[in-house]
């Protein structure tokens, strides 16, 4: 992605967009986001296609880019709801396609899947992109349909398409309303001092991914799809830091980090049964993406913290002491 190449980020206000707003300004990218009502689907729709046409507009016919971070889903979340998700990429996509007359366009897209909702059926980790998915839940099948949809657009408009399928992600800025991000959610549990629910054994693996690498893998991609040589197709990439990491060694960290071990209470869930034990990634395709996954966790921990902290001091709500350490 050269500089110049103006860049529509969608779902600016997640972490990971978020993050990739902040490295494309660093990277002195021309980019833009769209105010998206997305409780309002009818709302949403216009807002999106607003923001087609605002990227075809700044392109001017040249180059451009759509970063899709968006999505609010997580296993767990119903099927109506996801399917709201699906219909505004698609709403997304077809408003890219008619503003372009249906020709070829040297546009680019970026779309944010999930590592873990596509291989959670999958067997024998580490999973490579050469892994079959085999989701087994709604949000997985869902974001599968959604990497169909666009591979169906680049084949439609010659469009380039990164597929970034993302293991977990953490870091400032997270949501802590939603039932997702453990380290996120052990950082608020260690500041406000009381106990967190977890759903699945400590044994369970992970692989942790600081928001601040992904964005860069993603700018990066996004320049690397800019200069790909060869037909049009889709490139499948896991971001990933392609380290296994499993719940205890996550909470061996935390009493590192904060001096005293986090308060857990072991529970049972509905959808536990959707987790799989161990979702270690290996990446084979662009490997030169891969050296940007070089947060270590403590320091992605003591980051996250820091940011939880202040956003509990801001809100008041609970009150968040100094961290030690």
């Amino acid at each position: 992605m050269r500089t110049g190449v103006p860049t529509w980020v969608v779902g600016a206000g997640g972490l990971l967009g978020g993050a990739v707003c902040r490295e494309a300004a660093a990277a002195g990218l021309p980019t833009f986001t769209s105010l998206v009502p997305w409780g309002d689907p009818a709302g949403a729709a216009v807002a999106l296609r607003r923001g087609a046409s605002e990227l075809l507009s700044r392109a001017d016919g040249g180059a451009w880019n759509l970063a899709w971070c968006a999505g609010a889903g997580v296993v767990g979340t119903s099927q109506e709801q996801l399917a709201l998700e699906t219909r505004s990429l698609a709403t997304t996509l077809d408003a890219l396609d008619d503003g372009t007359g249906g020709d070829a366009t040297p546009g680019g897209v970026f779309l944010a899947s999930s590592a873990g909702g596509l291989y959670a059926g999958s067997r024998c980790p580490p999973y490579t992109e050469l892994t079959e998915p085999r989701p087994v839940s709604a949000y997985g099948q869902t974001k599968l349909a959604a990497e169909g949809l666009v591979r169906q657009f680049g084949e439609a408009t010659g469009a380039g398409v990164l597929l970034g399928r993302i293991s977990n992600l953490y870091g400032p800025g997270q949501r802590l309303d939603k039932a997702q991000g453990l380290i996120s959610q052990l950082c608020r549990a260690q500041l406000c001092r009381r106990p967190l629910p977890v759903y699945v054994s400590l044994d369970t693996v992970r692989d942790y991914l600081f928001v601040n690498d992904a964005a860069q893998m993603t700018v990066a991609g996004l320049r690397l799809l800019r200069g790909r040589l060869g037909p049009p197709g889709a490139v499948v990439k896991i971001l990933a830091a392609q380290q296994g990491t499993t719940i205890a060694a996550v909470i061996g960290e935390f009493r590192r980090v904060f001096k005293r071990p986090p308060l857990l209470v072991l529970t049972s869930s509905a959808t536990a049964r959707l987790q799989a034990p161990d979702l270690r990634f290996r990446s084979v395709v662009w490997p030169e993406l891969d050296w940007f996954a070089s947060t270590p966790l403590p320091a992605g921990i003591a980051a996250t913290a820091a940011d939880v902290a202040a956003r509990l001091r801001a809100t008041a709500v609970h009150p968040a002491p100094a961290l030690t350490g």
